[in-house]
């Protein structure tokens, strides 16, 4: 299998878990309340990547070779737990009591047109005409959806709840991009337990009602699934295909939550869905099929990530002779200058300025 075909196949599987979550958290929402549903969603995530982490070193004997987390990475870790660990799943659940779950589903593809653009105007990733028609249709598509002509203002608020929650979970992406060469598992644990634990004490202070223990372990299995092991591998991902890229393929987890919308509560979708659906599809295509390639100068610096000797970036000596440098290991490294062409997406070695895009 192809190198660059590794983190595609990830940030489509992590599309499918991801996808699932807003069919399957609107079925429990009629046992739970909103906040509590987000609190243990996060704490399924935390909880069971701990246990994860456990058994592979069980299993192993030592941990998998990944950066720390240093204090550094804090302020983009702590970032990213307030904006889509507690803010985003709070506001998506809310919306959800009144938006129809294949319509809120297919509005998800929000998180990818608001990562793009983040990542573009405040993070200057790189972007060419096929995104910037790709964000337009998604756009557009998204309008569709949110458009009704019988309310006073045109617009759903459900609809509109989901679409500002997409804009909490593009910033969360942005946020996790900086930190995306250090241990993904670690990462996400973090964000699991931090943004669970916040949103468990609104919970409480707001007096809503935690459900039988059934529901509680239907809600934290799907935590683990959809907000745990689904964010592990869009950051594995994304720090190989940038924030913008991998947000594109991610964009595949609204249509499998529509499709199972449509099979789980019978939902006639509605014309605005019929006609928003080949919007999003070609968005997606353009986003896809989008190549970047150019002669770019790789300047001196230096980082932490999990890497091997197989690509001519990391063709570095090294002091320590014990160390295995003919698999995938972990330590600080720098990086001579560097000038080359090649198609490249922004990962961790490929985040240069561009003069035109």
């Amino acid at each position: 299998m192809k190198r660059t075909s590794i983190p595609v196949l990830q940030a489509l599987l992590a599309a499918i878990l991801f996808g699932a979550s807003a069919p399957l958290a609107k079925l429990l929402l009629g046992e739970v309340s909103p906040v509590a549903l987000a609190a243990l969603l996060y704490l399924g995530s935390g909880l069971g990547l701990a246990a994860l982490r456990l058994v592979q070193k069980a299993f192993t004997g030592t941990a998998v070779q990944e950066a720390r987390i240093e204090p550094a990475d804090l302020p983009w870790l702590a970032g990213a737990v307030l904006s889509g660990g507690v803010l985003a799943p709070i506001l998506l659940l809310i919306s959800l009591e009144n938006t129809p779950a294949a319509t809120a589903s297919l509005l998800l593809n929000f998180e990818a047109v608001a990562t793009t653009l983040i990542a573009a105007l405040v993070f200057r990733e790189a972007i060419g005409k096929s995104v910037g028609w790709a964000i337009g249709l998604v756009t557009l598509a998204g309008i569709l959806l949110s458009w009704q002509p019988g309310v006073s203002r045109g617009f759903s608020l459900g609809a509109l709840g989901v679409a500002a929650a997409c804009f909490l979970w593009g910033v969360d992406n942005n946020l996790t991009r900086n930190i995306s060469a250090k241990d993904p598992l670690s990462i996400v644990t973090w964000k699991g337990l931090g943004a669970g634990l916040t949103s468990l004490l609104i919970a409480l202070a707001l007096r809503q009602p935690f459900p039988a223990l059934g529901i509680l372990a239907a809600a934290l299995v799907l935590g683990f699934f959809s907000y745990g092991f689904s964010i592990v591998l869009f950051i594995r991902a994304m720090r190989e295909l940038g924030a913008a890229r991998t947000s594109t393929l991610f964009g595949a987890a609204p249509f499998v939550g529509a499709l199972i919308a449509v099979f789980l509560f019978w939902e006639w979708p509605g014309t605005a869905f019929l006609l928003a659906l080949p919007l999003m599809l070609a968005g997606a295509f353009l986003l896809v099929r989008e190549r970047h390639e150019h002669t770019h100068t790789h300047a001196t610096f230096d980082h932490d990530h999990a890497h091997g000797h197989t690509d001519e970036h990391h063709d570095h000596e090294h002091l320590e002779s014990a160390l295995d440098c003919e698999g995938v290991h972990c330590h600080p490294h720098a990086h001579s200058p560097l000038c080359h062409r090649h198609v490249h997406a922004p990962d961790i070695h490929h985040r240069h300025d561009h003069e035109t895009v």
